[in-house]
């Protein structure tokens, strides 16, 4: 017969071992039939970008999301959001969008602005197909359970990260668009996963420095200075890659994994992550 201790083991083990899963819909910037533009889904539920959005989940499964994240306005990181808006239109349902108030107002004005798309955050009234959320940089929100920490990063347009905290304490920071200096960003995140990008290869650092991206050479800089700051170095997972000078970021990441001691990985579409 168990022991109370036992069973009390079994029960503990049983509410702590709960994962977060991520599924990346999509990880570069490019779009072809074999790569897709930045989009990560969590527990099935909460969007991370919507670059890859509706081309990437069923009909049902796009009914299953309760909030989406976005960090800038960039088009390939809102570009499905007049799509899933329609879809979730015609079904009846809803969605909530969060971002900085740059991002909310670059789509009303550009993208839902009854001339390319419809203004589905007006439609249908009462209930809106989109209903956009400011969300404060250094204010953490409760979104659907999960505790959201937004955070800004060094990009050419005003951008944050998310740090996602789930109900179990599992934590995830994806960093969104930067380019090198993240110094004050380290400083209030402490993730057991990094989701970052990596857009080009060393070969193109002064060009990535100067449109805010990131290359191996320019990650390993941030992630030396993250390691100084918390103490630790939790896993990366890359994303945002240029499909063009994938090969040559790949090799140049395992230098940089093998110098640093640390789990370095390349995202790919379909991906499965379990934290």
């Amino acid at each position: 017969m168990a022991t109370i201790g036992q069973i009390w083991k079994f029960l503990w083990e049983g509410v702590t071992t709960k994962q977060m899963d991520i599924q990346v819909l999509g990880a570069h910037d490019c779009e072809s039939q074999n790569s897709r533009l930045v989009s990560l889904l969590v527990d099935d539920v909460l969007a991370l970008e919507t670059g890859a959005l509706t081309s990437s989940l069923s009909f049902p499964a796009q009914q299953k999301l309760e909030a989406i994240l976005v960090t800038h306005r960039h088009y390939d990181h809102i570009r499905d959001i007049p799509t899933i808006a329609f879809n979730l239109f015609l079904r009846g349902g809803t969605i909530n969008v969060y971002s900085i108030s740059d991002v909310c107002e670059a789509i009303t004005a550009h993208l839902l602005n009854g001339k390319l798309y419809s203004k589905f955050w007006e439609k249908p009234q009462g209930n809106p197909a989109v209903k956009f959320n400011i969300i404060e940089p250094g204010n953490p929100e409760q979104i659907q359970g999960y505790n959201v920490l937004a955070v800004p990063v060094n990009h050419s347009t005003p951008t944050v990260g998310y740090q996602i905290t789930s109900p179990d304490g599992k934590v995830v920071f994806y960093a969104g668009d930067t380019g090198p200096g993240l110094t004050d960003c380290w400083r209030y995140v402490s993730p057991q996963l990094l989701i970052i990008e990596v857009t080009f290869s060393n070969r193109y650092e002064e060009f990535a420095r100067e449109v805010k991206h990131l290359t191996p050479g320019l990650l390993k800089q941030e992630l030396a200075v993250f390691r100084e700051i918390k103490g630790y170095l939790p896993p990366v997972v890359l994303v945002h890659m240029n499909p063009e000078v994938e090969k040559e970021i790949e090799a140049e990441i395992a230098v940089v994994a093998e110098s640093l001691n640390s789990s370095i990985s390349l995202a790919y579409e379909g991906m499965q992550i379990h934290l």
